[in-house]
């Protein structure tokens, strides 16, 4: 009896270790990274630094040849249109020349008055745009407050009213630099014909042989002195470089096969700018012309120049200047409610996309059919629902029927 009974043990001894080599031969589950499919919001973009730049810089020059004085104004310092001297200049004695350089001075003096009646036309015309798309941004809040109008109705005159607004601004400056156009030309036919019978001695008259003032053709700041000293100068050099720093805009080059892909308005948003929240921009144009740059890894690219309104008020960019870097996202396309995918999921399978789908613990390999796409996800329009389980960044070890175990939920 106690024999049989050793041997019934030694057979159960002999079992389990058959029993454990065998399980120890079965194949186990492959860990592996799953996430689960959603819907979302999706967005294709162009990112690229880029930098700002004032829109309406404006030279001053001398309108006269004389002695300038020391310019006192230094960079960085405001100044009002028409009302703050940038400069003075002593100017040499008038004198009476042929009267082919006499007609060119008067017929330049009439272009810049014609000049002048054109940009008031067109400030005027710029002036009842602006008005209108207020009225009609105004019409479209009150709808939807109603919920009459769509989010994107609003979004769009809110642009609309932006634009014009910043045409009627663009107009206004344009009337200004006209103004001191018509002035400068004036001036100058001082140089070549003093007019007869004028006994006008008061200061800044080139005739009385007073100081002439150069005033200031826009508000706005000084961005550059180009003369210091005094010293004597032509009629046409130029002394300061002034500007309106609230007036900005950004120049991003862009790959030209990016440049292709820009719809008109793109929608822009500018991090990395130096404040704490992000700015927004509207793509005013994308240049025509494509110029050679050398990449980093010294490879030749063709970029392309595209220019971008700012959109965000003055108060909010304040510290904002010409010339600063800022990195800029140019949405090309974008949807809120996506049913997307990991494009680390996904993997080629001869002509069509696939990815490994997780069924009952085991890893099934699905077609699918992909939409837009940006680097990190997909958009899905054929071939998984939501709630499926894909499998992230799939190892060589992972093969269709593979059973797979949960490494990390991503999601």
């Amino acid at each position: 009896m106690l024999r049989w009974m050793k041997r019934v043990s030694l057979w159960g001894v002999a079992a389990a270790v058959v029993a454990g080599i065998g399980y120890g031969l079965l194949p186990k589950p492959v860990p592996a990274d799953l996430e689960h499919i959603s819907r979302g919001e999706l967005r294709m973009t162009v990112n690229e630094d880029g930098k700002t730049r004032i829109k309406d810089r404006y030279l001053v020059s001398s309108p006269l040849s004389g002695q300038l004085l020391r310019v006192e104004l230094e960079p960085g310092d405001s100044v009002i249109a028409m009302k703050t001297v940038v400069a003075q200049l002593q100017p040499d004695v008038p004198t009476n020349l042929d009267a082919r350089t006499l007609a060119q001075a008067e017929a330049k003096f009439k272009m810049s008055d014609l000049t002048l009646q054109k940009a008031s036309l067109t400030e005027q015309t710029a002036q009842k745009a602006m008005i209108n798309a207020e009225k009609h941004l105004a019409r479209i809040q009150k709808l939807r407050n109603n919920k009459a109008a769509t989010e994107e109705d609003l979004e769009a005159a809110e642009l609309e009213d932006s634009r014009r607004r910043e045409e009627y601004n663009a107009s206004k400056l344009a009337v200004d630099i006209a103004r001191f156009e018509m002035e400068w030309s004036r001036l100058a036919m001082w140089q070549v014909q003093p007019p007869k019978g004028k006994s006008d001695t008061s200061p800044g008259n080139p005739e009385a042989g007073q100081n002439y003032e150069i005033f200031a053709p826009i508000s706005g700041k000084v961005l550059r002195k180009l003369k210091e000293s005094a010293t004597p100068i032509t009629a046409g050099t130029a002394i300061v470089e002034v500007g309106d720093p609230q007036r900005l805009e950004m120049e991003i080059d862009v790959l030209s096969s990016d440049a292709v892909q820009i719809p008109p308005q793109a929608k822009v948003i500018v991090k990395e700018w130096g404040g704490e929240q992000p700015l927004h921009g509207i793509v005013r144009v994308v240049e025509p012309a494509a110029f050679t740059k050398i990449s980093a890894l010294g490879v030749e690219e063709q970029r392309v120049y595209v220019i971008v309104d700012l959109i965000d008020p003055p108060e909010k960019r304040s510290t904002l200047g010409d010339a600063y870097r800022v990195e800029a996202e140019i949405i090309l396309w974008e949807n809120d409610n996506v049913l997307k995918i990991p494009t680390s999921a996904l993997f080629r399978k001869g002509s069509q996309w696939a990815t490994f789908k997780v069924v009952d613990g085991r890893a099934r390999q699905q077609p699918v059919e992909i939409g837009h796409r940006n680097g990190l996800e997909a958009e899905v329009l054929k071939g998984l629902s939501e709630q499926d389980t894909v499998i992230v960044h799939p190892s060589d070890r992972i093969a269709d029927g593979v059973q797979v175990s949960v490494r990390t939920e991503t999601k």
